[in-house]
């Protein structure tokens, strides 16, 4: 082997020695974390890849940031070639892949690959360091910087090798390569050909290999670490329902993450794949509140804090005793959080920031620390079974002005058993909501009833909150309930009912047919039940709640009821799976807002007045309904638009002297 062979052969023989141990390190954790299940449905989970990866489809939901990815990936994909043929001559006189294409059709992916990459970097650096998009704050500047320059020096390094080659005149892909080739005929007016470019086709070579390696060594402790680690985190995704939360041990002396090695090893895998893109902190509502949340930094803390522990990289391992809870991760940080899974579905590596927050919340529930407010309201559903801290006979006092008598479904057979839910019972504002949807369904001729006093706060927020034991208890009367019912199917106006039912109760032993009210209504606007006598000639927009919408996939049934009653819906910019929170969810209705600079249902609501034409703001949720007529009233936007639920504007169609009102 030449003396060349033999020093790249140590570099890299050093390199991997030097790599490897780094990510040995990296990967040790893993084998201590909690056991979890991600091997099951591998197609599915290859399907995933596929499409997450090949198709960018996450990555392109910010064009400009998903395209310059896609070039700069699938630039490194095809150049990958270049590499093994580098490093393959440099090791191997006379290597080539001629035999499958190496100096034709490789050659000119290649050179066009490489421009590709260029154009790529450039708007990634024009991204990064002029149009400074607000989701980048809190990001590693100088690791970003670091690797921009090193994909920078792999990929110029590798066409100026190229053209000085080609100006060599020995180059048998030089009729391939066009860019090269190109280059080569600038260099050559300068007198820069034959012999004379050899010196700089060397130079250029060792640039590109001992780019190649060095951007190797510095990759595991970047946030390029998921160049490696992004797929086998995409292909673990959770596969479960949204809905659902990785139950807690209640057999265990403690509940809940309290020290880093509790968690699973796929939560741990998600530390290493965040890339600090900032795609979750641009959508989570307490972020924009200026709440002490931002879903990256909570990932890049814990990641901080994993390191931390095991002293890789700059980080000392145990420096001052620093915990996981109230040190590494602050107590506000996980109380900020709504759980609208937003953070979750726009993260392009699938990382998991939900189930960790819960996870945590539990241990601080344990612990007590919690606001006084939450703390009654959680002692409030102990004892009486809703938050309202009213006696479970008072929940079904809101039928006593109905002029007809609901079934009580657990001393007869209904067909639909309505669920109703805390707030749709207890809260004067959603009370006359509640009446009117008995009154449709009355006038649909739907078979109904409900539980009376026997129901109980579903536990939807309760578990979210971090209240485990509550939630099994909650949940335990209600399946013990309903066991003793004689129903086809489950109905809801509360989407957290909703999926509490349709999604934990399950695991429970509660396997129920459930739905939400909206698809009710519009079965039987579209069986002919309900007959609108008039259409609603108003510009409405409307707002999915996060455990309608996003949690499960009951975007169509509203826009669909709106349609049929002649609304005209003009979405916001935010709609479908990208719809805003409310700022309810997560328990946090429970909790103060003090130090909230804007909260989600005021940012909300100026971003339907900011359309200009709508003047209704129609929802489908009881907490909806509280928290937006709040918003409209802080914001100052009563004359500008009206908060209004699906079954105004149905029962509005159904009777046209209260229409006149409605649309006045």
């Amino acid at each position: 082997m030449a003396p060349t062979g033999i020093a790249l052969l140590a570099l890299m023989v050093a390199t991997f020695a030097w790599s490897g141990y780094r990510f040995s390190r990296l990967l040790r954790p893993l084998t201590k974390g909690a056991a979890e299940n991600r091997f099951d449905q591998p197609l599915r989970r290859a399907w995933g890849v596929v499409t997450n990866v090949g198709g960018h489809t996450r990555l392109l939901q910010i064009r400009y940031s998903g395209i310059l990815h896609l070039m700069i990936f699938s630039g490194f994909v095809v150049l990958l070639t270049a590499v093994v043929q580098e490093f393959g001559k440099g090791l191997v006189p006379g290597f080539s892949l001629a035999l499958i294409g190496g100096n034709n059709w490789i050659a000119l992916l290649q050179d066009i690959f490489d421009v590709l990459v260029l154009v790529g970097l450039a708007m990634a650096a024009y991204n990064r360091y002029v149009r400074r998009p607000a989701r980048f704050q809190g990001s590693n500047e100088r690791d970003a910087t670091i690797i921009l320059a090193l994909i920078f020096l792999v990929v110029a390094s590798m066409l100026l090798h190229n053209s000085f080659r080609v100006a060599e005149g020995h180059d048998p892909s030089a009729a391939w390569r066009p860019v090269s080739s190109a280059l080569a005929g600038l260099v050559g007016l300068v007198g820069v050909h034959g012999a004379k470019a050899a010196p700089y086709s060397h130079v250029f070579y060792w640039t590109h290999v001992l780019a190649i390696l060095a951007f190797l060594a510095y990759i595991p402790t970047s946030k390029h670490l998921h160049v490696f680690v992004g797929i086998p985190n995409i292909y673990f995704r959770d596969l479960a329902p949204r809905g659902t939360l990785p139950a807690a041990d209640l057999s265990q002396p403690s509940v809940g993450l309290k020290q880093i090695y509790q968690m699973g090893w796929k939560q741990m895998l998600d530390l290493y794949a965040c890339t600090e893109c900032g795609r979750c902190q641009a959508v989570c509502p307490a972020f924009a509140a200026g709440q002490p949340l931002s879903p990256k930094l909570l990932i890049m803390d814990l990641r901080d804090h994993l390191l931390e522990q095991e002293g890789i990289g700059s980080h000392r391992k145990g420096v001052g005793g620093v915990q996981l809870l109230g040190d590494a991760i602050k107590d506000d940080t996980l109380w900020a959080c709504t759980t609208c899974r937003a953070c979750m579905q726009v993260c392009p590596l699938h990382i998991e920031h939900v189930p960790k927050i819960v996870d945590m919340r539990r241990q601080l529930v344990e612990q007590g620390r919690m606001e006084p407010r939450l703390q009654d309201t959680l002692a409030s559903l102990a004892q009486y079974g809703n938050s309202f801290n009213q006696s479970e006979r008072m929940r079904s006092k809101w039928t006593k002005e109905l002029g007809f008598t609901i079934k009580d479904a657990r001393k007869e057979p209904v067909d639909v058993l309505w669920f109703v839910g805390d707030f749709a019972s207890y809260d004067p504002r959603v009370q006359r909501l509640t009446q009117t949807v008995a009154r449709v369904m009355n006038r649909a001729g739907v078979d109904f009833g409900i539980l009376y006093e026997g129901e109980r706060n579903s536990g939807n927020d309760v578990r979210r909150v971090g209240e485990e034991g509550l939630f099994e208890m909650l949940a335990q009367h209600n399946i013990e309930t309903l066991a003793k019912c004689d129903f086809r199917r489950i109905m809801t106006t509360d989407p957290h009912s909703l999926n509490a039912i349709g999604q934990e109760y399950p695991r429970l032993g509660g396997n129920y047919p459930v739905l939400h009210y909206t698809q009710l209504l519009l079965e039987l606007l579209e069986k002919g039940a309900l007959k609108p006598t008039r259409g609603q000639e108003m510009v409405a927009t409307y707002h999915d709640p996060c455990y309608l919408g996003r949690y499960n996939n009951g975007f169509e049934a509203p826009r669909r009821i709106m349609e049929l009653l002649g609304v005209r819906v003009h979405e916001m910019p935010r709609c479908r799976e990208n719809s805003f929170c409310c700022g309810a969810g997560g328990g946090r209705i429970w909790m103060d807002d003090r130090g909230v600079k804007e909260r989600p249902s005021e940012n909300r609501i100026r971003e339907a007045v900011s359309l200009g034409d709508a003047g209704y703001f129609v929802v489908a949720c009881p907490k909806d309904v509280v928290m937006y007529t709040a918003a409209v009233q802080s914001t100052g936007m009563e004359g500008r638009i009206q908060v209004m639920d699906v079954i105004e504007l149905v029962e509005a169609a159904l009777e046209p002297e209260v229409a006149a009102v409605a649309v006045a």
